[in-house]
């Protein structure tokens, strides 16, 4: 039996106004049948554009179908929580997400406390943040957040792109929204900017090439061919970020917990033991990178920015057992020697 619409908006406006007072800038209401980009989707995945990122391409069908994820499912709730915030001024950079705690168990408590209420009104829920089986970006696209942009990601008209999306799959009826149309019209900022061409075309991202990627989910070496367009980022990329002319509207957050951590210089970091970089980086989506790959950044990112100054520091992890580290280390030193 369909609930009587006139309830079932008044549940959205409520469920609306409780996000806005948990810290989410917007929420949109999704069919449970979204547009997809299915068949882009496919591909990526066939050419291997996922890279590494091997859950990705685990059960596709799976994520192509969020009913398949919860048979009950009638809708998805989409909501968007600002982290913009200016970048710290200091020596690599780490892409805005990552400056302050970690979000994932921050935004998922948030969307627990909406499924408190989902419940309230017989709801199964799903909550999501990031680490289920949905298609995140397009979900949120129909949820009205935004559209789908050239860099891929979601633009908010009136946040922009700094924006982490959180999904609820539910069983209770709402009214769904309207996926606005598409507004890059013909900028191309975004794929302009990309240092190492990862935005292959508008609205397709290969994760082989992305600094993003790189910087993060990438397990070994970084391939030599992008080590001098990774610059001095050292976790993470917003470049395509910030060009969008449409972030120029994006606010700082109020979330107290995402206010950027202090870390020492990177001279100083490439001699952290495992102590030290647990003790820093606690908390915080750092963290799960571990130490050698923090250091195979700071190499990489000395390499293209370091000077002579930096190379005692180096040359001691030009001596680490850890020969991913030690071959950064040297390719570093090589480019720093070779600057003069």
């Amino acid at each position: 039996m369909e609930s009587d619409p006139t309830v079932a908006e008044a549940r959205k406006q409520a469920l609306r106004a409780q996000a806005l007072e948990l810290g989410f800038s917007v929420m949109g209401v999704a069919p449970v049948q979204p547009e997809l980009r299915r068949a882009y989707f496919l591909q990526w995945l066939a050419e291997g554009q996922h890279a590494e990122m091997a859950w990705m391409a685990r059960d596709p069908e799976r994520r192509l179908d969020p009913q398949q994820v919860l048979p009950e499912a009638r809708c998805i709730i989409a909501c968007g929580f600002n982290y913009y915030q200016p970048e710290p001024r200091r020596r690599g950079r780490i892409a805005k997400y990552a400056l302050g705690k970690d979000y994932h168990n921050l935004i998922l408590k948030r969307l627990k406390q909406l499924c408190t209420t989902l419940r309230g009104w017989d709801g199964i829920n799903r909550p999501y943040v990031d680490t289920g089986p949905l298609l995140e970006k397009p979900i949120g696209a129909a949820a009205g957040l935004g559209w789908q942009s050239k860099n891929t990601l979601v633009i908010n008209p009136q946040q922009g792109q700094y924006l982490f999306l959180g999904m609820i799959l539910t069983s209770v009826e709402l009214p769904e929204d309207s996926a606005p149309r598409d507004r890059c019209g013909s900028c191309t900022r975004c794929i302009d900017i990309c240092p190492t061409q990862a935005i292959t075309a508008p609205y397709q991202l290969d994760a082989r090439r992305c600094i993003a990627y790189l910087t993060i989910e990438h397990q070994g070496s970084i391939p030599l061919e992008f080590r001098r367009a990774i610059g001095d980022h050292l976790f993470g990329c917003d470049e395509c970020l910030d060009v969008c002319p449409w972030n120029r509207w994006a606010q700082a957050t109020r979330e107290e917990k995402f206010a950027a951590r202090t870390y020492p210089d990177l001279r100083e970091m490439l001699d952290w033991t495992h102590d030290d970089f647990h003790a820093a980086t606690a908390g915080t989506p750092i963290r799960r990178l571990k130490l050698p790959r923090w250091k195979r950044n700071i190499c990489v990112v000395l390499g293209n920015t370091g000077d002579a100054h930096d190379l005692p520091a180096l040359e001691r992890a030009a001596a680490d057992p850890d020969p991913m580290i030690a071959e950064h280390a040297h390719w570093a030193i090589q480019e720093i020697r070779n600057r003069g």
